[in-house]
């Protein structure tokens, strides 16, 4: 999927969701550990295509997943999830043509954004060169092509079967750890 600027239902803009290639640039925001009652935490295997949501060491749900094409990979390092959002609008990059939440949209159901970077990003997307001005982000979403899962080729992202980034969406809070491994 192409970058994608984003805004939830309340139209407070987001950025857009895109990956970039390893090593993650200083501006991304490292995990910060909150005190809470549980110690839930996201880690992306990306070399096996794999989400593990852990409460502890205790493994609570594993997702099969798709991640960031070779030049676009997903970032690797410690972030923590910054943006939530049920329903979101995406905005093509390129053309600023907004698909609204429903089927047809690349972001599926929701939104979980866990990496920033407002230096752009720019990048060959298997058919043109693509220029993002801004913010960039990369984060879990559902995905209406399902066949995706289980492949690198989103641009950073990481998808999601629909159903399962909604089940994601409910166990995880802004401020969860984020742990993305090669």
């Amino acid at each position: 999927m192409l970058g994608l600027p984003l805004r939830p239902p309340s139209d407070l803009p987001l950025a857009p969701a895109m990956g970039f290639t390893a090593p993650v640039p200083e501006a991304a925001r490292p995990a910060t550990i909150h005190s809470t009652a549980t110690q839930r935490r996201i880690i992306l295997d990306r070399r096996n295509r794999r989400l593990l949501v852990l409460d502890g060491e205790r493994e609570l749900r594993r997702f099969p997943v798709a991640v960031g094409r070779p030049g676009w990979e997903t970032p690797v390092g410690q972030f923590e999830v910054i943006q939530l959002a049920a329903n979101p609008v995406w905005e093509h990059p390129a053309t600023g043509v907004r698909v609204p939440p429903g089927p047809s949209n690349p972001l599926g159901s929701r939104w979980i954004g866990f990496y920033r970077d407002c230096r752009g990003r720019s990048g060959f997307n298997g058919r043109d060169h693509l220029v993002v001005q801004g913010c960039v982000t990369a984060g879990f979403h559902g995905t209406p092509q399902r066949d995706s899962i289980g492949r690198a080729v989103s641009h950073g992202c990481v998808r999601l079967f629909d159903e399962d980034v909604r089940e994601l969406f409910e166990l995880v809070q802004l401020g969860t750890p984020v742990t993305v491994l090669p």
